[in-house]
């Protein structure tokens, strides 16, 4: 399943979404801190009390390899809830990405660790660690519902989920979408316009 998800981290957000009959955005202005960056993963969901870091340090310790930490409070705020220090532990262990629903610090240190972070804010002020939240269960992020197990992927474009069930359904499709734009690019590159080859004439001219 692996390779499933470094397919999917290079195919990109834009292709898996339009091929998953456009799956769910995270429709946030995500901050991608390690500029060039993708990723993708099974959720590893973390609910943690407002303002509040407690449980990110409780999911760190447990978290498996090739996972995509997905850091949400009840309201997102600017409030750091990883640093380096934390990031460093989470690359330790083999996460592949963290998605941080409210802000992150250190970071110059965190894209000279360079693993893949996404977050809302980037703020200098610290969480509180005194509230036990949730690890495991449905969260929201821009809209977007994320369950343990789905897949995220991450880019320079943004995040988008793929629900844990459709995994192999979504990757044929968006491998056979960037098969097309294979195909299609050099056509493009010779003068022939999408108009026309998406037929899409018709739907303008009489």
């Amino acid at each position: 399943m692996s390779d499933a998800f470094a397919a999917l981290a290079q195919l990109g957000t834009a292709t898996v979404h339009e091929a998953a009959a456009r799956s769910p955005v995270v429709d946030a202005d995500l901050i991608q801190v390690v500029p060039g960056s993708r990723a993708a993963g099974p959720a590893r969901t973390v609910r943690c009390g407002q303002n509040d870091n407690l449980m990110v340090h409780a999911a760190i310790a447990e978290a498996q390899p090739g996972e995509v930490l997905v850091l949400t409070m009840p309201e997102p705020a600017p409030i750091a809830l990883i640093g380096e220090l934390i990031a460093t532990q989470a690359k330790t262990s083999g996460v592949a990405a963290i998605l941080v629903d409210g802000a992150v610090r250190d970071v110059d240190e965190l894209r000279e660790l360079g693993l893949p972070v996404w977050a809302r804010f980037v703020r200098v002020s610290g969480a509180e660690k005194e509230v036990r939240g949730e690890i495991g269960g449905t969260v929201q992020v821009g809209g977007a519902t994320i369950r343990q197990g789905d897949v995220v992927v991450l880019d320079a474009d943004g995040a988008v989920v793929v629900e844990r069930e459709r995994i192999e359904e979504v990757l044929a499709a968006a491998k056979q979408r960037f098969e097309r734009e294979q195909e299609k690019r050099p056509k493009l590159q010779a003068g022939a316009f999408s108009y026309d080859l998406d037929g899409l004439r018709r739907l303008v001219e009489p």
